[in-house]
């Protein structure tokens, strides 16, 4: 009914107020569509206002804290004035999305990460743990295919950049992408993965599913946590290990952030060529710390880490972020020299300039 109704729009036609179920009279197609639209979003979404900005294609992040909601729209977070609520409304709101996102959060299990079915990303803390009130984090899905050439159009790829992107994807390089939060490192991700050969098998292993590369042969795998009688967990570890026997073609991490390093770097080392993870960074300099610190909490030194990655890994892709630009800003590789592991810069776009590994770098890996 609610099609025929929105056929009648342009006409400026009314409806009987029956089908808004109220008595008498009549209101306006338009009013009709209103009420609907706040009904499904206060139902299926994040309340009338909080939804209308997770649907503003330029909204990056919605936060909702103490009382106040704030956005990124590429310029850091700004206060938007929108009628939140009080504590008891920001905490039912945070429970009914956990809720949609088929999780649980109450006292006994006061943080949630979750996707919710529109693909937006849930995470959610609860008083005590969140000490100034409920606080909700979420992060839109917006279906716009993010594809390399509109990546470079819109400035976040240059031409050089562009090119060896490319080679990597076709010689089936074991690539990182790292970046601080919110630089696009999944969103360059995907559309790396949607080059990948029609005749490839993706797997996707991720804590809450965000990839949606445009390839037709994407396995989604996603982390479970332990329910409230702490059984029932399933690690990205346990995902890795379960990938290598569903006869991936790529490997896909969302993000390196704990002891599945361990089991990434090695089905690296054994074979599967082609795969790729995101990685948290402030620079490229700064991925071997990182790597040395998720090794560490798999149990390996410093020695056996660097050992690992310099064989398992073919470049680092460093995005940056700034002033509401984002941009490949490096690219490199790493090298294992006395033990310990070093990056070599080969391109770095802020100044346009090639290093002295370039030309051995671009001829191993041009499309």
């Amino acid at each position: 009914m609610l099609s025929a109704v929105r056929g009648r729009v342009a006409a400026g036609d009314s409806v009987p107020r029956a089908l808004a179920g109220a008595p008498g009279g009549a209101v306006s197609v338009q009013g009709l569509l209103r009420d609907h639209d706040r009904t499904r979003r206060d139902l299926l979404g994040a309340g009338d206002a909080v939804q209308a900005l997770l649907e503003d294609p330029a909204v990056t992040d919605v936060v909702v804290h103490a009382g106040q909601a704030w956005v990124d729209r590429g310029r850091g977070l700004e206060a938007v004035a929108i009628p939140v609520g009080e504590e008891a409304e920001v905490r039912g709101l945070a429970v009914r999305l956990a809720a949609l996102a088929g999780q649980r959060l109450d006292d006994a299990a006061p943080i949630v990460d979750g996707v919710l079915p529109g693909g937006t990303r849930l995470h959610a803390v609860l008083p005590p743990l969140a000490a100034d009130g409920t606080s909700i984090s979420l992060r839109p899905l917006h279906q716009r295919e993010f594809t390399l050439e509109v990546l470079r159009e819109t400035g976040m790829v240059g031409e050089e950049a562009e090119r060896l992107l490319r080679g990597l994807v076709a010689r089936r390089a074991n690539v990182v992408v790292a970046g601080a939060t919110g630089t696009g490192k999944t969103t360059l991700l995907a559309a790396l993965l949607a080059l990948a050969s029609h005749a490839e098998r993706l797997v996707c292993i991720e804590e809450a599913s965000e990839l949606r590369p445009n390839h037709p042969h994407v396995v989604h795998l996603q982390a479970r946590s332990a329910n409230v009688q702490a059984a029932g967990s399933v690690s990205l570890s346990d995902l890795v290990r379960a990938s290598l026997r569903m006869r991936p073609d790529r490997i896909i991490l969302g993000e390196a952030r704990g002891r599945e390093i361990r089991d990434v770097l090695a089905a690296l080392n054994t074979g599967h060529a082609g795969s790729w993870f995101t990685l948290h960074a402030n620079s490229s300099a700064d991925v071997p710390a990182r790597l040395a610190a998720l090794g560490a909490l798999a149990g390996l030194d410093e020695h056996a880490m660097a050992v690992q990655a310099a064989a398992a890994l073919d470049a680092v892709v460093f995005l940056r972020r700034e002033n509401g630009r984002r941009w490949v800003a490096e690219l490199a590789r790493l090298r294992a020299r006395e033990g310990r592991l070093e990056v070599d810069v080969v391109l770095d776009s802020a100044d346009g300039r090639c290093r002295p590994e370039w030309e051995e770098f671009s001829a191993r890996w041009s499309p």
